[in-house]
């Protein structure tokens, strides 16, 4: 019976992944199912679901809080105007577009999680698209990529990150000294492709119309109140660690939800309902059911047993053991998506540095944080092959799928193999650089 558990839970969940791959039916439908087939044949607990709750619940209320402010925003008529001036600092050039699409989406998602980044600029790079009579999926595309590498910037850019980040006890301070220059690399990397990658927008060329305008923004009252909400939000990201009682990103994304909620309750703008009629809960439900799967697969004990392989294979030399989980977890992420494939590899890592006597056993459990020095590229490249690895797919990442729904409700869905012709290629070059980033870490980390 021991060994038809991970036998059965495994060849669910490939036949889910497959299924997604080959558009059989909705990925959130399809990952529901999996879970139906699990729990009716026993797999699944009411304690398993409690797991992958408290695995997941800081990733879910980030990407949560996010969806809430923009939606909040979306009515202000804010996304139009700056779409209007974003044009105009184009001047109708393709090329421009591109690299300034890159350096805001950097922006934003240095201070806001990916996705919520990608649902607030894809109103903007659509409404540019169609005035330079371009293609709107593969900016799209470009700007899910540019999210989750820019998602490496802070400790907040990004779920997958997050969690590590969380697990190795990293402050929003130490993140941004010791991490977020590997992400400025991973995004670096990715202009040399857009000419080879994005060719036909990178050339396009249109006159603008000389009476172009901004648009007012409607209720500026309100829309001066929404973004006191998303400014509270990113200060307590920035500050959360300093006040008296300690705010950590989560709470601090719920805060600026409820606010953003409370000013659109007493502006009466709009109903509070409407906004949670619109929040995207497809893209929460498929994250939560693949951490539920996750948790099945921890239970069998084949974590536990990677870790031993990953110990018999390396030893203890942590620069090995870091480019083999950057590899390894960047090659899963873009087919099981980076959220739960990290939290698992967050075991496995754990796992592997008690078997090589760096810390105690009981640093297995949730909250330590009293790791050696010498173990940060192990997190760090964990970090990176969840995070860049999520762009290998439209189901790799968060920022992915959001980019996919938002393409597809516009007309224009994103098969699976279409995406892999931008999202590997990416990747790769994006993961060579994180590599190399680790390599630099580790000799920072030698004593």
């Amino acid at each position: 019976m021991l060994e038809a558990q991970p036998l059965s839970i495994t060849v669910v969940f490939g036949l889910v992944i497959v299924c997604i791959a080959l558009n059989v039916a909705d990925m959130t439908l399809l990952a529901m199912l999996g879970l139906c087939a699990l729990t009716l044949g026993g797999l699944v607990t009411h304690n398993d679901v409690f797991n992958a709750i408290r695995a997941s619940s800081g990733s879910l209320a980030l990407l949560f809080g996010g969806m809430v402010v923009a939606r909040v925003l979306a009515p202000t008529g804010i996304f139009g105007n700056l779409g209007t001036r974003f044009l105009l600092l184009t001047g109708g050039s393709g090329r421009r577009f591109l690299l300034l699409l890159t350096a805001m989406t950097s922006v934003v998602c240095a201070i806001l999680p990916n996705a919520t980044a990608v649902i607030l600029i894809a109103p903007i790079v659509i409404g540019v698209c169609k005035e330079l009579d371009t293609d709107f999926t593969g900016p799209l595309i470009l700007t899910a990529v540019i999210s989750n590498a820019a998602g490496l910037l802070t400790l907040v850019g990004d779920p997958a990150t997050f969690l590590v980040g969380q697990a190795a006890g990293l402050s929003f301070t130490e993140y941004l000294r010791k991490i977020s220059p590997g992400g400025l690399l991973s995004i670096l990397v990715v202009i040399p492709l857009m000419p080879l990658l994005f060719g036909p927008c990178w050339k396009a060329r249109r006159r603008l119309s000389a009476d172009l305008r901004p648009q007012p923004i409607a209720r500026p009252g309100f829309c001066f109140l929404a973004l006191g909400a998303l400014a509270v939000m990113v200060a307590l990201f920035l500050v959360g660690d300093f006040l008296p009682v300690t705010v950590v990103p989560p709470s601090a994304a719920i805060i600026g939800a409820s606010l953003a909620l409370f000013a659109l309750h007493v502006s009466r703008y709009e109903s509070t309902e409407a906004v949670f009629r619109d929040i995207d809960w497809r893209t929460l439900v498929f994250i939560f059911c693949m951490m539920c799967f996750v948790e099945e697969i921890t239970k069998t004990g084949i974590m536990s047993g990677l870790s031993r392989m990953l110990y018999a294979g390396v030893g203890d030399r942590l620069l090995e053991a870091a480019l083999v989980l950057l590899a390894a977890i960047g090659l899963l992420s873009g087919f099981l998506a980076n959220i739960p494939v990290v939290a698992a590899a967050v075991l496995l890592a754990k796992g592997y540095m008690v078997m090589a006597k760096l810390v105690p056993e009981f640093a297995l459990g949730f909250g330590y944080s009293d790791w050696p020095a010498a173990s940060l590229p192990v997190f760090a490249g964990m970090m990176f092959g969840g995070t860049l690895g999520g762009n290998v797919t439209l189901i790799g990442s968060s920022a992915t799928l959001v980019a996919a729904g938002i393409s597809a409700s516009h007309g224009k869905p994103i098969a699976f193999a279409a995406f892999m012709r931008y999202g590997v290629p990416i990747a790769m070059c994006q993961l060579g650089v994180a590599a190399f980033y680790v390599w630099l870490l580790s000799l920072m980390a030698r004593p």
